[in-house]
């Protein structure tokens, strides 16, 4: 006897409509606490950001729920340097069983991706550039390569893939660090460096800007808009938080009690 294979569930691609911003801007997760902890930081930066190419396309399942969502912009805009290009700041398929659901496995994001990269083909770009995690988290460096993208260059952890569309395109390059933190006497200097484009970040930020402020006078807080291109390109960091010009790893985003532990940890030296 013959046995039926159930159909995969139909799926679309869509540009996003301000029907689906307020989901977009909350990368699918608007039923996390945490989420809510980012602030306004990306949807003032999306405000902006779609005036200057910013392209973003989402995945919608058989019911017509949001699944995944892709966004990419001119490279001249992003971490990387490069001419003709588009950069994918991120690709995301919902896989949290809260909320919306587990969306990954179904190919949403080798569909959004494979839009991405046709719909650059249709403004011209000569290739599409991302980024990629060495490590087996999020934003594979592995799976840009399983579909077809090479290294280009290498910044710790930070792989730099890309696929070209033709011979004629040259490669991209990582932005490296020209700047750090300068600190103050007496003083803890908590220095945050903002883009606004992703909400991991911004929570980080707003947790430490809440952080120092609840340790008092003797900490400083202060906030670097690097989304202003010349002020990214004067720093060369997109993200970071900076505690005495020591910078703090935040991915995955450390939670508000461990950034005041180790702010306070300064203060206590300062006696």
């Amino acid at each position: 006897m013959k046995k039926n294979h159930p159909q995969p569930p139909t799926m679309k691609i869509i540009d996003v409509t301000p029907e689906h911003e307020e989901t977009y801007c909350q990368c699918l997760e608007e039923w996390s606490d945490e989420i809510r902890e980012a602030g306004d930081y990306k949807r003032d930066w999306y405000a902006r950001a779609k005036g200057g190419g910013l392209r973003v396309k989402l995945a919608i399942d058989e019911n017509n729920v949001v699944g995944g969502m892709i966004q990419y912009l001119p490279i001249e805009q992003s971490p990387a340097q490069g001419t003709g290009l588009y950069f994918i700041l991120c690709i995301w398929v919902h896989g949290h069983k809260q909320g919306r659901g587990n969306f990954q496995k179904k190919g949403m994001g080798t569909a959004l991706l494979q839009a991405a990269e046709d719909d650059a083909r249709r403004l011209g770009a000569g290739g599409m550039a991302a980024w990629g995690v060495v490590l087996p988290f999020w934003m594979r460096a592995s799976w840009f390569r399983k579909h077809g993208y090479k290294k280009a260059d290498r910044n710790g952890m930070m792989a730099l893939m890309w696929k070209p569309f033709g011979a004629d395109a040259k490669a991209p390059a990582w932005i490296r660090p020209r700047k750090k933190p300068q600190g103050a006497a007496g003083k803890v200097v908590v220095t945050g460096l903002l883009n606004g484009w992703c909400p991991a970040m911004n929570m980080v930020h707003e947790r430490a800007r809440r952080a120092a402020a609840e340790l008092g006078p003797q900490v400083e807080f202060r906030e670097v808009r690097t989304d202003e291109r010349a002020v990214f390109l004067e720093w060369g960091i997109s993200d970071a938080l900076f505690i005495d010009g020591r910078e703090m790893r935040n991915g995955p985003p450390p939670k508000y009690e461990k950034i005041k532990k180790k702010i306070a940890r300064r203060v206590k030296k300062l006696r």
